[in-house]
């Protein structure tokens, strides 16, 4: 991984010219201010089109008469369509331009959410025209919130301002998962199906600030052929793929445990604890909390050193599993919610370092598919976490535990021998 490996040879040098150097990012970002809010609204509306869902689902199973594993499908549903469609999206952004796919999948995305939300409102039998505007939701989320990272790469020239911003986007959208359960939990107060309806109004709105606020830079190079790009995407994973697939690896996996984890407190929750509503809301907002700020946080402090992003990762990781695993021993509410609300802190560690050694590691004609095949396999972890969960849940908790913390040991294991960044000098 030479490309993505390479750190400054002499820190010393670094120290010389501080002021120019940070004076010129500084100023880079400043101008840049509003494009940055308006690109972070967007992993934001993505994320409140899924997470706010959570809280409702018990609502909807006894509203539709459905099974848990088809409550869980509501959620999943959205992501199996995303999974596919990303790298089309990725694609088509590097050669058609990045806000030329993100509006108008915005658009699709919130036209999906008035579908489902007029399923459940006017329909006695609403389940499948629900999956099919939640679908339709899917559609739209593929070529959004994934175009977003190589946008950002597109935008400033200097690492430091790159792993910067996409620290500030994963924090977005880690704010998003904060958010979504409060919101959503408080809008099913008033109607169970008034989430759906929301969600388009949260889409218009990023579509008029990345209409407005961002300007993509300007590029005279021509898109190349299908031939060439394609020729060149397989070269990149040639050299490349032994810490890209890592990536996927364990963005997939810490997707799938964070998924899994708030499908499994929402049910357990309202079940056994008897707790709903914006009450419930509060409590699912814990762990996602801790996950906002640890993301917030590394996001600041990574820069461009790739040797902190490899060890934020895999320590964030083994706090992820070991904090799963005592939950063997005990599920007393508050020690559950302690224990998960560790989880996220050491899942936020690591998705900013994903980000950035995956946006900075690769050149810019293939950055947004690869960026995308990435957020695929993210997908398939929030497709994958809920419905698993769901057939355990008919079990013994203890084989989640199991199942949630052994997996996160095998990303802990990935990430160390697969991401090798040379030390610095």
């Amino acid at each position: 991984m030479e490309h993505i490996e390479q750190l400054g040879q002499n820190p010393r040098a670094g120290n010389r010219k501080p002021s120019a150097a940070g004076q010129k990012r500084s100023n880079e970002v400043s101008k840049q201010k509003w494009a940055i809010v308006s690109l972070s609204s967007i992993p934001l509306v993505m994320t409140l089109g899924n997470s706010m869902l959570i809280p409702v689902l018990p609502s909807m199973e006894k509203k539709l008469s459905i099974s848990s594993f088809q409550t869980s499908m509501i959620i999943t549903v959205y992501s199996i369509v995303a999974i596919f469609l990303i790298p089309v999206a990725g694609y088509l952004s590097d050669h058609i331009g990045r806000k030329k796919v993100i509006i108008p999948s915005l658009i699709i995305a919130g036209i999906g959410g008035l579908i489902s939300g007029w399923a459940a409102w006017k329909l006695d039998d609403a389940y499948w025209l629900i999956l099919s505007g939640r679908a339709l939701q899917g559609v739209g989320a593929a070529g959004a919130a994934p175009i977003v990272m190589p946008l950002v790469g597109d935008m400033f020239k200097n690492d430091d301002d790159v792993s910067s911003c996409l620290g500030l986007i994963e924090t977005s959208n880690t704010f998003g998962k904060v958010l979504s359960p409060i919101l959503g939990a408080f809008l099913a107060g008033f109607i169970w199906f008034l989430p759906f309806f929301s969600f388009p109004i949260f889409c218009a709105i990023s579509v008029l600030m990345m209409t407005f606020l961002v300007k993509c830079p300007k590029t005279k190079e021509k898109p190349i052929p299908f031939k060439d790009f394609f020729v060149n995407v397989k070269k990149t994973f040639t050299e490349k793929g032994r810490w890209l697939f890592a990536i996927f690896f364990i963005g997939g996996i810490l997707m799938l445990v964070l998924f899994g984890i708030l499908f499994y407190l929402s049910e357990i929750f309202e079940k056994e604890y008897g707790i709903k509503d914006i009450k419930k809301g509060f409590f699912l907002a814990l762990p996602l909390g801790a996950l906002c700020l640890s993301s917030f946080i590394s996001g600041k402090v990574i820069k461009k050193n790739k040797v902190l992003m490899k060890w934020l990762t895999f320590g964030g990781i083994v706090v992820t599993a070991l904090s799963i695993g005592a939950l063997w021993f005990s599920i007393k509410l508050w020690y559950m919610i302690f224990m998960f609300l560790i989880s996220g802190v050491g899942i936020g560690l690591g998705l900013p370092c994903l980000d950035a050694l995956i946006t900075e590691g690769v050149e810019k004609k293939e950055r947004g598919t690869i960026t995308s095949i990435y957020s695929s396999t993210r997908f398939i972890g929030v497709a994958a976490g809920p419905p698993i969960i769901a057939v355990l849940m008919n079990h013994s908790n203890h084989w989640i535990f199991i199942l949630l913390s052994s997996l996160s040991i095998i990303a802990a294991i990935v990430a160390f021998m697969s991401i090798k960044p040379k030390a610095e000098a």
